[in-house]
């Protein structure tokens, strides 16, 4: 039997004893490098000017020589007016790398040693620059596709004759919620094995207008497409190659048509839902699950690998409005779902 990537050498290619001991020079090269891809030239925020600014020490920023502003290394960025040193926002991307289920707020707390309110919103940021930073290129090829409904639990109550049918859709509740997921199997299966790529959606029902609408907007023509036997999903046999499995009769058909791509996301997420954040709200639910997207699609890289590139996505994306000044009263506004939940947090 295969060994899992995980317990392998080459997922272990960074340590959270190699962060936290990099020297604050060493730090304040490594987030120039991430952000300009250089260590001598700045790119100015405002003007936009690429150049070499004059650097003040003693400040640790830099002055433009065209239009004379000021600004440091995460000025015009998602870690804008941050209060954390760089070492913290560093080992907090570290930790957020190696977790393959995510990563608490509380336990982020007590590892920095932060309020709850601080790695709240630290990991929201996280998110956020990964959404913003997300690959909405049109799938091809061999795309699965399904549904998993959250919020929907109801408890039951205590005696028998007060209890209702929670079948009904009267008596569902308002928040239930579902996230659609699409995933592109990987064309060379002996370099990464399963898919290679998802994109996720949010709707309030697996209903035939908002999975038509989705998949034509993710989705290429003339692609092969796996769905269970939902018949949301009929629409999409005018459009595309659609192949079904019955998972009321079988997991696996006859023929050897799956959705597997689209359950193992689902595994994942439920985990997730389940052993770390035990509840999302609606109007953050599109960020834990591009999150859950993220380390799908990443699971074969390296932590070291995850790092790079959670820093230069959070390096290259602008201030976040809706986290910033978050716990003074600037709160997110409330869900969107269908084909608006693509591009609402971008």
């Amino acid at each position: 039997m295969a060994q899992h990537f995980l317990l392998s050498a080459k997922a272990r290619h960074l340590s959270l004893e190699q962060v936290v001991g990099l020297s604050d020079s060493a730090i304040l090269a490594l987030l120039k490098n991430a952000r300009w891809f250089s260590d001598d030239e700045q790119v100015c925020p405002r003007c936009h000017t690429r150049h070499c600014a004059y650097f003040i020490k003693t400040r640790q920023q830099w002055q433009c020589k065209h239009c004379q502003y000021r600004f440091s290394i995460t000025t015009g960025t998602i870690f804008q007016h941050h209060k954390l040193s760089l070492r913290q926002i560093l080992t907090a991307i570290l930790l957020f790398t190696t977790e393959s289920k995510g990563l608490s707020a509380i336990s982020l707390s007590h590892k920095l040693n932060v309020q709850y309110k601080t790695a709240w919103v630290l990991l929201h940021k996280f998110r956020e620059g990964l959404d913003k930073s997300k690959d909405l290129t049109p799938l091809n090829g061999e795309v699965h596709i399904d549904g998993a409904y959250t919020n929907y639990y109801i408890r039951p109550k205590n005696f028998r004759h007060k209890r209702i049918d929670r079948r009904k859709k009267r008596y569902q509740r308002e928040d239930k919620s579902c996230v659609l997921v699409f995933r592109q199997r990987a064309t060379n299966q002996a370099i990464m094995k399963g898919a290679d790529r998802t994109i996720v959606a949010l709707v309030k029902e697996e209903n035939t207008q908002d999975i038509l609408d989705l998949t034509q907007h993710v989705v290429k023509p003339n692609s092969t497409i796996y769905a269970d036997e939902n018949p949301a999903y009929d629409s999409l046999t005018f459009h595309y190659d659609l192949w079904r499995v019955n998972h009321s009769q079988e997991y696996c058909s006859i023929e050897g048509i799956t959705n597997n791509l689209a359950e193992s996301f689902f595994a994942r997420l439920r985990r997730a839902i389940t052993g770390i954040y035990h509840k999302m709200k609606n109007k953050y639910l599109m960020y834990y699950a591009n999150e859950m997207a993220w380390r799908e699609d990443n699971r074969r890289k390296s932590v070291k690998e995850k790092f790079e590139q959670l820093l230069n996505c959070c390096l290259n994306t602008l201030p976040s409005r809706d986290f910033t000044g978050y716990w003074q009263g600037n709160k997110k506004g409330e869900a969107v779902f269908g084909l608006a939940s693509l591009t609402d947090t971008i």
